[in-house]
């Protein structure tokens, strides 16, 4: 996706930050207090850091390249996402090189992990009267403060991209899962782990490798978008070696592909609508022409058809171990 700083920068984005993004939403969507205008500061300041890239940086810390990233970095000794530093306390060479804690650093708050020292954007007294990027500077305390600012629409821009890719999945009222039947494997116990969430409730950004989080828009909560439904299920089917990302889009480059005719229980099945680049919506298909889902705000996981999404694009993907 491409979009325009304030300043009249084009920025764009491919989908490994893309994916980076969706760890800040889903992380800020799970947090209480965060809310949009959060996570709107929290991607600002990842793109004025790091440019939404998991950065080691090998000249402070030789042993950071060992850690999965995105490139390599050289300010002071500032690592990751938000170019935080182990010398200020922000944590570990470890810890600021997993793109999850970095992004619970930022917020902060009663369940960050460094309990207000420093300070991440919910220990931030009345940020949320400040202007935005005044907010994202009083969490990085940067020797150039102006620079937040800019990236303001394009962090809106981004929040609309996933909010669109995690909430447009529209599912029937039907419940055809009746008598689904389990295949053996990985690929039973993913539609098993899924099952055990039917019932709870849409919740945009919702969903953790250990079960439902967040809040929805309507008041419901704790619970599983789309994605946070197969990652979950992914995670527990694994034994903990599969943590697939919280974005469809992402999820889409994991596994192998499978032409349609040769879909089987437990196959992903990612649907984009007719002139979009990114698939809205991703499912677990679990046999006759059903899928498992996590729909859209208002309703709950449950069981559709592959038949409501008639005239998309389906892609189907085949997970292992």
């Amino acid at each position: 996706m491409t979009a325009t700083t304030t300043t009249g920068k084009s920025v764009t984005l491919d989908q490994a930050q893309l994916t980076r993004a969706a760890t800040v939403v889903s992380v800020g969507a799970g947090t209480n207090g965060v809310g949009r205008d959060g996570i709107v500061i929290a991607l600002m300041a990842a793109l004025t850091e790091s440019s939404l890239h998991l950065l080691s940086n090998t000249a402070a810390y030789s042993d950071s390249a060992n850690y999965p990233n995105d490139g390599d970095g050289s300010d002071h000794d500032s690592l990751g996402l938000f170019q935080m530093r182990p010398s200020t306390g922000w944590g570990s060479v470890a810890n600021l090189m997993d793109a999850e804690y970095d992004a619970e650093a930022f917020y902060g708050g009663a369940t960050g992990p460094n309990h207000g020292s420093p300070r991440g954007l919910l220990d931030i007294t009345d940020w949320k009267l400040l202007p935005k990027g005044a907010a994202a500077q009083a969490v990085e305390v940067s020797a150039y403060p102006d620079r937040y600012a800019a990236y303001e629409p394009v962090a809106e821009a981004i929040l609309n991209a996933l909010a669109t890719s995690s909430s447009s999945g529209s599912c029937g009222d039907q419940n055809p899962g009746s008598g689904v039947q389990l295949p053996p494997g990985f690929a039973g116990a993913l539609i098993a782990a899924a099952q055990t969430q039917i019932g709870k409730p849409y919740v945009w950004g919702g969903g953790t490798y250990t079960g439902p989080s967040g809040v929805g828009s309507d008041g419901r909560g704790p619970g599983f978008d789309c994605s946070g439904l197969v990652l979950y299920a992914a995670y527990q089917a694994s034994g903990g070696k599969l943590r697939l990302p919280h974005y469809s889009g992402a999820q889409m480059t994991y596994g192998q592909p499978v032409a349609w005719d040769d879909k089987q229980p437990g196959d992903l099945i990612f649907f984009t609508e007719s002139g979009a680049s990114e698939p809205h919506h991703v499912a677990i298909y679990v046999g006759d022409g059903k899928i498992l889902q996590a729909p859209r705000t208002g309703e709950n996981v449950r069981y559709g058809t592959v038949s409501e999404f008639a005239g998309q694009t389906m892609t189907v993907r085949r997970l292992g171990e």
